[in-house]
């Protein structure tokens, strides 16, 4: 991959907006999906949605461990379709999966292969709306039919709610949805062309009240699944990702050097964390971006054996990579990436992983030069323009956000011996100046600050700040400090 080129679809790259991709290379072949019946019996288990406290990784952890299984493999255009056996029909498909996992690409693939004519051609129309842009419409009232409309707006003519057609909505990410989404609201729809908040109109087509028939399938990561009730899920589906012969095949088809390959490989399997993280396609591709660099040439430092260590060599060798690009010299690197910190920092605490212009705005960025940042690291944030006009941000994925996040809070104890997690709550503006006073001279300690950020990950219900934790904890061990904190100032 050339440097300066954001992951391509074929590398398995999620969150991209456009189904145009290649044919089959984009398939997630990587991709392994699980169909769980069990969704259709009315005790839960702990892989039906319920609230789940452990962190994405240590699912990925849990799955790594996995011999045998009474899930059942479903090819992704077979979602839809009963098993052999049963005859319920499925309307309601929820799809769930670790961040990075494939997903969207997932998604992706189906829309393509039902464009090409190679699939479900029983389904004559489909609306991919992502939650991320679904959420820019968070305070409008309007209808079902007007909401297309801005999405789509070659469906101004027609009639939707007829039998002519057979309509699939897919609502991708609902980790991302900003709206309230009540299902226990007696608000009831039935009329497309009757106008609603945007939340009640999705919760009504969701239900079934609205368009009953209707395909739904929902994306989501594990997190947030409990979301939609599991009477109004008729089947759950679960991406897996890679297994470790297709982990393998990942690198060998990435870089072109067999014998660099299978250096790779074998550094990987030596650190038992990084390779169960090899599930995921994105750290792979994170893996071989760093990996490739230092071991292609003869490398004097230490090969990354930790998930720290990794991360911040990623996070070097992106920002050095773009110096050579022309952008505005008052950016520097070391302040887009404190300020980039602070967004991912505070953004996770609120429980957001996509950001909007008023979010960049609150953490000291100018929107008017969003741009720079998002073209100085384009592998690690991203600007993108939705369907409906406004500008969705986020980074390239879940982890990145958390690395920089804990190198935030690091280097705000490190440079100013201040610790992010304590909240200024005092109402009244003399209170807050005499607080802050305050903490300019009280001595904040590692353990101090460690002890606040086990307490946060322990309160925090989505478990976004379980992995903040590990990285905080590697970055402060000494031999990792050289790396990430050189001439870096959190003014």
């Amino acid at each position: 991959m050339d440097d300066t080129q954001t992951p391509r679809d074929e590398d398995f790259y999620p969150g991209c907006s456009s189904v145009h991709q290649k044919k089959s290379e984009a398939e997630p072949s990587c991709v392994s999906m699980r169909s769980d019946d069990s969704m259709l019996q009315p005790t839960l288990k702990s892989e039906s949605g319920e609230i789940s406290n452990e962190h994405e990784v240590r699912q990925i952890e849990t799955q790594s461990r996995r011999t045998a299984t009474e899930d059942t493999a479903i090819k992704c255009n077979d979602i839809f379709r009963p098993l052999p056996g049963q005859d319920k029909a499925i309307r309601t498909v929820l799809t769930k999966g670790v961040a990075g996992i494939g997903k969207t690409v997932s998604v992706q693939k189906f829309i393509l292969d039902w464009a090409e004519g190679k699939e479900n051609q029983d389904i004559q129309l489909i609306f991919p709306l992502p939650f991320r842009e679904i959420n820019l419409m968070k305070n409008k009232t309007l209808s079902l039919s007007d909401l297309l409309y801005v999405f789509f707006p070659e469906t101004k003519e027609m009639e939707i709610i007829s039998d002519q057609y057979k309509v699939l909505f897919i609502f991708d990410g609902l980790d991302e949805c900003r709206l309230s989404l009540d299902f226990q609201s007696d608000v009831r729809l039935c009329d497309v062309s009757e106008s609603a908040s945007v939340d009640v109109l999705l919760m009504n087509l969701i239900v079934g009240n609205l368009l009953p028939s209707a395909l739904i399938w929902i994306t989501s990561r594990p997190a947030a699944a409990h979301l939609v009730p599991s009477e109004c899920v008729h089947r759950m589906t679960e991406v897996r990702g890679f297994n470790d012969s297709q982990k393998e095949e990942y690198f060998r088809k990435r870089i072109r050097d067999q014998s660099l390959a299978d250096r790779i490989i074998s550094h990987l399997k030596s650190s038992r964390s990084l390779y169960i993280m090899c599930h995921i396609p994105v750290f792979c591709w994170i893996s071989a971006t760093v990996l490739e660099k230092m071991l292609k040439k003869i490398w004097k430092g230490k090969i990354p054996k930790t998930l720290t260590q990794m991360y911040t060599h990623f996070l070097i060798l992106q920002t050095k990579i773009k110096r050579e690009k022309d952008y505005e010299k008052k950016v520097t690197d070391e302040d887009m990436i404190l300020k980039l910190g602070k967004v991912a920092f505070q953004q996770l605490v609120k429980g957001n992983l996509i950001f909007y212009e008023e979010d960049l705005r609150e953490c000291g960025i100018d929107v008017t030069e969003a741009s720079v940042y998002s073209g100085l690291c384009t592998q690690i944030f991203r600007e993108e323009f939705g369907l409906y006009q406004g500008k969705v941000f986020c980074f390239v994925h879940l982890s990145i956000q958390e690395h920089l996040a804990a190198l935030y809070v690091h280097l705000s104890w490190t440079n100013h011996n201040t610790n992010v997690f304590e909240p200024i709550t005092k109402q009244s503006s003399q209170s807050k100046v005499k607080d802050r006073f305050q903490l300019m001279f009280k001595n904040v300690s590692l353990s101090e600050l460690h002890q606040r950020a086990v307490d946060e990950a322990l309160q925090s219900k989505n478990g976004y700040l379980d992995l903040v934790l590990r990285f905080l904890l590697g970055l402060s061990v000494e031999s990792h400090q050289i790396l990430p904190t050189t001439n870096i100032d959190t003014k």
